[in-house]
């Protein structure tokens, strides 16, 4: 069944979080249940399989509470009642695995004392928790790897968009430039035009006024 709040705005992420959580914790109870049937080195493969799980859930719980803090206030209660119960569970997870790990009778078998100290076991759990970490730090640089290459392919067509849209711009001022051509021929051959209008009308008034100085003086010439 679907999440209601998986389709709200801001809570994608935390909801992949709490969907791996969820796998997680499943893992961990069943490595929990099966312990208390289990004793010497298959009890302390159990635990030490448990320990790894229980830090993985830890993590993801950290990535899910910095997930919160971006989630609209509109929803951010529901989602931290949720998350709440998630840390419950982990916590009660967390203080199962601490009481069958404190049970070295069961842990140890007949090679238990009251002051155990082998330091054998506890390098080779150093050592597989260690492998256990460098593994899972390898899956996280891989994934940041694939993100990087993903960002570096959207910046590349970023880059080539860009390239499109400075094309166009030059191509634009080019156009606008001949453009400033135009009006300026344009405007020249407006300003001759007038200069011959002014100019024909300058004639004009002029053969109108010798026109009309040798009709009077033939007038004059009639009646003097």
């Amino acid at each position: 069944m679907s999440n209601p709040l998986d389709t709200d705005p801001g809570t994608e992420s935390f909801s992949n979080y709490e969907a791996e959580l969820k796998l997680v914790q499943a893992d961990l109870n069943q490595k929990l249940d099966q312990i208390p049937d289990l004793a010497g080195e298959p009890r302390k493969a159990a635990i030490s399989q448990a320990e790894r799980a229980l830090e993985e859930a830890n993590e993801l719980l950290d990535s899910m509470r910095l997930e919160k803090s971006n989630i609209p206030s509109a929803t951010r209660t529901k989602v931290n009642q949720r998350f709440r119960n998630h840390e419950s569970d982990i916590d009660v997870a967390k203080r199962k695995l601490k009481s069958l790990s404190d049970d070295r009778s069961a842990l140890f078998g007949s090679r238990y004392s009251d002051n155990p100290n082998d330091v054998q076991l506890e390098q080779r759990q150093q050592l597989l928790s260690g492998t256990d970490r460098l593994d899972r730090s390898s899956q996280r640089l891989k994934a940041s790897q694939a993100l990087a290459n993903d960002t570096e392919g959207i910046g590349a067509s970023t880059l080539a968009d860009l390239h499109r849209q400075r094309e166009q711009i030059e191509h634009t001022q080019v156009v606008l430039h001949e453009s400033e051509g135009y009006v300026d021929r344009s405007v020249k051959s407006l300003r001759g035009m007038a200069r011959r209008m002014a100019t024909n009308r300058i004639i004009t008034v002029c053969i109108i006024t010798v026109l009309v100085l040798l009709i009077i003086a033939v007038i004059w010439s009639k009646f003097s």
